[in-house]
């Protein structure tokens, strides 16, 4: 089964790290503009969200595009784009619900995270540990033993 893109927002910082090893390795430039990921920034409140494409079951951009050129790869399971098929219509941009895609005027092309060919660039240069590459059935339970953990933490401050 294909691992899957989990984002702990509790860990991230906003080093911005991740964005940086993103745009290198699709566009040989350190150009956070140039990512296929954003860190949203909260910084009143400090929280900080990795926001990426979830490479969705039912990928909405994948339903919405009229040239066929968003498929799964077999081997990843990451939603991908086939700039051969691709005619830039921007359609898949304005469809996801998670801004996983946007248009790069740079590259003059549509661009989205494709997992880096099962190797996220991203996951290796979070030193936080806030981005993680992993089976899909372990994303949740780590996510709720946090929450419990966090829930205990403050039960024994209340008491």
């Amino acid at each position: 089964m294909p691992k899957v893109l989990v984002v702990d927002p509790g860990k991230c910082t906003a080093c911005r790290r991740c964005e940086l090893a993103c745009s290198f390795k699709h566009t040989g430039e350190f150009n956070p503009a140039a990512a296929r990921l954003t860190v949203a920034a909260f910084l009143d409140e400090d929280y900080y969200l990795p926001v990426v494409c979830q490479h969705c079951d039912v990928p909405a951009c994948q339903e919405v595009c009229p040239a066929g050129a968003i498929s799964r790869d077999a081997k990843t399971g990451a939603v991908v784009i086939n700039y051969e098929r691709c005619i830039g219509c921007r359609m898949c941009v304005m469809a996801c619900p998670f801004g996983g895609a946007d248009y790069s005027i740079s590259e003059k092309k549509v661009v989205k995270c494709d997992l880096c060919g099962g190797e996220p660039e991203c996951v290796q240069n979070c030193v936080w540990g806030a981005l993680e590459y992993k089976e899909p059935e372990g994303a949740a339970w780590s996510k709720r033993m946090d929450i419990a953990r966090k829930v205990q933490a403050s039960t024994r401050e209340v008491l």
